[in-house]
């Protein structure tokens, strides 16, 4: 079997997963207990990651930064998925008023960068994850709304979804039969885009302290608590730029197409 940039991807994403969500069942550290003797303590046999700047095990609490990243992430692209594939399957099949409301509103999401609108949404109810999860899917059901009504407009009036019209099968089984399959192969590409982009902005509105605040461990929130320390201790700044730069990674090798 050839391996490809998707299995390495893959792989790499599968180990990120693991160290996320299986650590704690065998490392039972406390990601937010600080012990001030051990503050910027280095990588060792005992403490395979060292201590931050407090004192804090920094093995439980990247794999806590992780879990809240990939959890948030995955949480705004199921909620974007569900509420773009819907639109576009509607607006594919009935067109009319109903697709071009659907597309103002699309328009009117696009019409201010993603993250402004983010921090506008936070600015309302500040420290506020659910305001995250909110702005993130107002930008990403966009995209996979687009994609969707895109596919499936030329599938709608094709032959065969007319004669299964006329021989009276169900919209669940024209869907199934006709639409699906030429949804599923760009769907799962989208998907993947937009899980990278919303890693990207949970990160990038942790680094300037918006929605995620101290001590809660976050990938973006943790750079900046570790800047200061770059130099005395650069060991501690590398491990969330690098834990994000594999998952970032992972997930555009899984989206490569390989070539004949």
């Amino acid at each position: 079997m050839k391996l490809t940039s998707r299995h390495v991807g893959l792989l790499l994403l599968a180990l990120l997963l693991s160290y996320a969500f299986l650590l704690p069942l065998f490392h039972h550290g406390d990601p937010l207990q600080q012990e001030l003797l051990n503050m910027l303590q280095p990588p060792s046999q005992a403490n395979l990651l060292g201590f931050d700047h407090l004192g804090r095990d920094m093995l439980p609490r990247l794999s806590a930064a992780l879990r809240l990243s990939l959890g948030l992430a995955a949480l705004c692209v199921i909620s974007a998925m569900l509420v773009g594939v819907l639109a576009g399957v509607l607006s594919a099949l009935y067109g009319g008023v109903l697709d071009r409301v659907v597309s103002m509103l699309g328009d009117m999401c696009l019409a201010l960068p993603g993250l402004l609108l983010v921090l506008l949404l936070a600015a309302i109810a500040p420290d506020s994850p659910e305001m995250l999860w909110l702005g993130i899917s107002l930008v990403l059901w966009v995209e996979f709304f687009r994609v969707t009504r895109a596919t499936l407009r030329p599938i709608v009036h094709s032959p065969g979804m007319q004669a299964s019209k006329l021989l009276g099968f169900n919209a669940i089984y024209r869907f199934h039969r006709h639409l699906w399959p030429a949804l599923a192969p760009v769907l799962l590409t989208v998907a993947l885009f937009s899980f990278s982009s919303a890693i990207m902005a949970v990160s990038a509105l942790g680094f300037i302290s918006v929605g995620v605040r101290p001590p809660t461990p976050e990938l973006g929130l943790m750079m900046t608590e570790l800047l200061p320390f770059a130099w005395e201790a650069p060991w501690l700044l590398l491990q969330p730029v690098v834990a994000l730069f594999l998952l970032l990674i992972s997930l555009n090798l899984m989206m490569k197409k390989e070539r004949p």
